[in-house]
């Protein structure tokens, strides 16, 4: 089914501007439950009170960073305005560099970023605070032009599979429900496997997330192995033919020794399974400024993350967390959270995010 060997989510996700709104029926049928290896159970949209989920042609417009991230634009503009209105001088750098510090891109990409432009204003190449502006904003521009953002779908003839990790409360599974409704609404067909077994209102929140975008379900006992729950889903999935797997993992960052050594294993196992591991993804709270960075360093230590989903990041002032985890990290953006509903998950384009905060 697939066209390519990569797909782009903000296809995905209606890069149109528009998505498809959900009118959800409950609809009772009679109980059909399956044990899999281990004790994980699989269900689908034929289950007992699974919504049936009925597409309208009603309209919702997806939203845009410019509009949503606002805390972090007016930081900029309130910075800018006072440098145009002042002029070039010693107070610009300070308020720049706190401006760049507020919105937690970070002292040492903060230097790196200030330091080429004062020496600029000294030997005259830039004169005037607009030509700083335009010199700020296109070293902040470099930053970000050289990450792959694609999310990847290349698997051919087995499952691919996308593994979601990130300390509790910073929106994974919600995030995996968005991409869950995206994907089906493509046509790509979609199992979510609960591998937070340690906490069953995680599992309970998937579980509707599945009825609600018609992918099929599978989780394990609470408190069993989380590595077993994803091995199994990727086997159903393949034995069923079904294209995509989203992993749910748990993110019990205070016991976090243990946190770390399960998700190595949940990815040795998911590597041992019938589908192929294809992306990693860490989801971190925009509100949490420079502790996502830390979240970024433990989880890529522990296993291979290959993207950040930037959750809630129309309700911060720290946007500047994208610069600071691609800088020193090397991990790509791929995805951002501008809001509740399915439509608000969008592909991370560096120069709308750039072009909200100078414009």
């Amino acid at each position: 089914m697939l066209a390519s060997a990569t797909t782009n989510i903000a296809i995905a996700l209606g890069a149109s501007g528009t998505g498809v709104a959900i009118l959800v029926v409950l609809r009772s049928r009679s109980n059909r439950t399956r044990t899999v290896a281990s004790p994980a159970v699989e269900t689908s949209a034929d289950d007992v009170n699974v919504p049936t989920v009925v597409k309208t042609a009603e309209a919702t417009v997806t939203p845009t960073v410019r509009e949503k991230a606002g805390r972090t634009r007016s930081l900029f503009a309130s910075a800018f305005q006072s440098i145009r209105g002042r002029g070039i001088d010693s107070a610009t750098w300070d308020e720049l560099e706190e401006t760049l510090l507020l919105a937690d891109i970070g002292i040492g990409l903060a230097t790196r970023l200030l330091d080429p432009l004062r020496a600029a204003v000294k030997d005259g190449s830039l004169r005037s605070p607009d030509e700083v502006i335009a010199a700020l904003r296109e070293g902040m521009t470099a930053q970000l032009a050289t990450s792959d953002r694609s999310l990847h779908l290349d698997a051919v003839g087995s499952p691919n599979v996308w593994l979601f990790v990130g300390v509790n409360g910073v929106g994974k599974t919600t995030t995996i429900g968005k991409i869950a409704t995206a994907q089906t609404a493509q046509g790509t067909t979609v199992l979510m496997a609960a591998g937070d077994t340690f906490r069953a209102a995680a599992a309970e929140q998937l579980q509707v997330w599945a009825e609600r975008s018609g992918a099929a379900f599978v989780r394990g006992a609470e408190g069993g192995d989380p590595a077993s729950v994803i091995f199994d889903g990727i086997q159903s999935a393949a034995a069923k033919g079904i294209e995509l797997v989203l992993g749910d993992t748990a993110g019990r960052l205070q016991n976090k020794s243990n946190l770390m050594e399960e998700l190595k294993k949940v990815r040795r196992v998911a590597d041992k399974a019938e589908g192929v591991v294809n992306e990693v993804l860490l989801v971190i709270d925009a509100t949490t400024g420079q502790n996502g960075l830390a979240q970024a360093r433990e989880f890529a230590a522990a296993t291979d993350v290959t993207g950040i989903v930037l959750t809630k990041l129309d309700g911060s002032a720290k946007g500047g967390i994208v610069f600071a985890i691609e800088t020193e990290l090397g991990i790509p953006v791929k995805l951002v959270g501008l809001g509740e509903t399915a439509v608000d998950l969008i592909a991370f384009d560096p120069s709308e995010f750039i072009a909200a905060l100078f414009e």
